[in-house]
C-alpha cells in the first residue's frame, strides 16, 4: 500500500525538548486521520523519555526527558513511526467512547443555521437531521481549554470561514466551516457559523475532570428545544445533559 499524496510527514525539532510530527499544511482529511492515529499509537505504547504527547489537526508534539532518552534515537523511531502511519489504513481507529450532547439548533440558538442549510441546498430541518445523524470524533482539543475541534461531515460541509468575525457567539455554542464543528466552551469571536447551542460545558474548573473530551472521542449531537437547553444549563447536572457511553 503506498500513502496519501496528501501527506509529507516530517519530523521537526522544537525547542531543547520536543519534536513536531507533521503530515501536511493544510487541514487534508488524510492528514487529520494520521495525526490522531499516530497519537493513539503513542499513547498506547510511548516510547522512553516522552512526557507529553500533544495532537493538532495534523500534527503531533512530542515532549521528552533530554535524561531519559536519546535524541537521535527518538527522532528516527518518530520518523519510521510517521512513515508507517501515512502508509495506512488512513481511517481513524475505533473510539474507546462515545459522548451524545443535546443540542438545541437555528432560531435564537443557531441563528445561521438558515445560512448554511442554504449554502448546502437543504433546508433547516434536513441540514439539522444530517448533522444529529453523522458519526463525528474529537479531532483535536485546542484554542481555548477543553475546546474541540469536530468532524469531518462529508464533503459537501466544506464551508468556508466567514470573511468578517462574528463579534460574540454564548458559552456552548455549535459554530461550523470547513468540515468540522467548534463547541465553545465560553463567550468568544469566531469566523464559523453559528447553528445550534448545548448545555454542555467544555470545560469547567471546579469540575472533575475539567475538560471531559478527550482526543478521539466519538461524538453524536441529540436535537433537544431551547427551553430543554436552558433548563439543562440550570439543572444540576454538571455536564449540561451529555451522556458518556464507554465502548472497550
Amino acid at each position: 500500500m503506498t500513502a496519501d499524496p496528501a501527506l509529507r510527514p516530517e519530523v521537526l525539532t522544537t525547542g531543547l525538548d520536543a519534536f513536531l510530527v507533521r503530515f501536511a499544511l493544510t487541514p487534508e482529511p488524510a492528514a487529520m486521520t494520521a495525526a490522531r492515529r499516530l497519537a493513539d499509537a503513542l499513547e498506547k505504547a510511548a516510547p522512553d523519555g516522552v512526557c507529553e504527547i500533544a495532537a493538532a489537526l495534523v500534527s503531533v508534539l512530542v515532549r521528552f526527558d533530554a535524561a531519559l532518552t536519546d535524541r537521535a534515537g527518538l527522532q528516527a523511531r518518530l520518523e519510521a513511526l510517521a512513515q508507517q502511519v501515512a502508509q495506512g489504513p488512513l481511517e481513524l481507529p475505533e473510539p474507546a467512547r462515545r459522548w451524545t450532547i443535546p443540542v438545541a439548533f437555528g432560531a435564537g440558538e443557531g441563528p445561521q443555521l438558515a445560512e448554511v442549510a442554504g449554502a448546502l441546498g437543504l433546508g433547516e430541518e434536513a441540514a439539522v437531521a444530517r448533522i444529529c445523524a453523522a458519526d463525528l470524533r474529537v479531532l483535536t482539543i485546542g484554542f481555548a481549554p477543553g475546546q474541540p475541534y469536530i468532524g469531518l461531515m462529508p464533503e459537501a460541509w466544506n464551508l468556508p470561514r466567514m470573511s468578517q468575525l462574528n463579534p460574540s457567539v454564548p458559552a456552548g455554542a455549535l459554530v461550523v466551516a470547513v468540515r468540522q464543528f467548534v463547541l465553545f466552551g465560553a463567550e468568544s469571536a469566531t469566523g464559523w457559523q453559528h447553528v445550534g447551542r448545548a448545555a454542555f460545558r467544555t470545560f469547567r474548573p471546579e469540575r472533575e475532570p475539567p475538560m471531559p473530551l478527550q482526543g478521539g472521542d466519538a461524538i453524536r449531537f441529540a436535537r433537544a428545544t431551547s427551553d430543554e437547553i436552558a433548563a439543562l444549563a440550570g439543572g444540576s447536572d454538571p455536564m449540561g445533559g451529555a451522556k458518556l457511553e464507554v465502548l472497550r
